[in-house]
């Protein structure tokens, strides 16, 4: 889920809210908050605390609920963590701290720390290329041994790597495997993973959701259909300015012409021009039009 800011950078309650409903209606089966998405790292953390505490209010059980934690502290992770449990999160997800270098035992042990000292269950999130380190193959079978550990969510794009992870637990079903890059979700759940944590479902929810049950019935003309329309989200609407996020100017840009939320957003990012609205205005049209032939949106 993005985060919805208003224009002094304030959290945009309403539009949590808005969102919230958007998501139930089209059907997806959890909501995972300040993430890559979620802008957190640019977030302070009242504003943390107060998303937390909207989404969860707002939910209100309907769905789990995931909190990201991610931080170069370790006390600061432990108490985000803390706070989303009181709130009523099911569970927190921890990408690797990413200013300091680390090795893989360095890491295993900073993430088996924090297992001890959080109360609910908590995902590894594999970001290498926000975070500069890998969680390794076999650090994350150590780490899955741990009993509040039940998952993985992978923006790595390695798919062999992946796909070693399905292979090994093959045979645990409950340590969830899930893929972050919305284009590899289809052939990831085609594998044996469990789905996909993808942020076009923040404007999209329909279609995303839709490809997802293709995948798991194995009707290959559908997710052929609907994987040609996350193909086309991603080369047109996360690809305007040329900018090293322009994924995210671009989703969040496409939602507010939805009314879902505003173009605002958490420094260091800032909005596109006037030009590049306009552009981005023209590609959102098109898509919506496969979509609506597709009785997706």
């Amino acid at each position: 889920m993005i985060t919805p800011l208003l224009a002094d950078g304030s959290l945009d309650i309403a539009s949590v809210e808005k969102m919230i409903e958007h998501f139930i209606s089209g059907g997806v089966h959890g909501v995972f908050i300040l993430g890559t998405t979620g802008e957190f790292s640019g977030l302070s953390y009242d504003v943390r605390r107060e998303l937390i505490v909207e989404t969860c209010n707002r939910v209100a059980g309907r769905l789990p609920i995931l909190v990201g934690i991610t931080d170069v502290s370790l006390e600061e992770s432990i108490s985000l963590a803390a706070f989303a449990a009181s709130a009523g999160a099911y569970a927190v997800v921890v990408a690797p701290p990413f200013y300091m270098n680390i090795d893989q035992q360095e890491l295993y042990v900073y993430y088996e720390k924090l297992a001890d000292a959080i109360s609910i269950p908590m995902y590894l999130y594999n970001m290498p290329s926000h975070t500069k380190l890998s969680i390794d193959f076999d650090t994350v079978i150590k780490l899955a041994t741990h009993e509040r550990i039940i998952g993985l969510k992978d923006s790595s794009g390695n798919g062999v790597y992946f796909q070693a992870l399905c292979h090994a637990f093959r045979d645990q079903e409950e340590f969830m495997l899930m893929v972050g890059p919305e284009e590899m979700m289809a052939e990831t759940v085609l594998m044996g993973s469990h789905g996909g944590v993808s942020g076009g479902s923040n404007l999209y929810p329909k279609l995303y959701v839709a490809l997802y049950n293709a995948a798991v019935a194995r009707d290959f003309e559908k997710i052929k259909t609907y994987q040609a329309c996350v193909m086309e989200i991603s080369l047109s609407i996360y690809q305007v300015g040329g900018y090293k996020s322009s994924y995210m100017k671009g989703l969040k840009t496409a939602m507010s012409f939805a009314g879902l939320c505003q173009a605002a957003f958490a420094p260091p990012l800032y909005a596109f021009s006037d030009k590049e609205v306009e552009e981005l205005r023209k590609r959102v049209e098109k898509i919506e039009g496969m979509l609506k032939k597709n009785e997706l949106f």
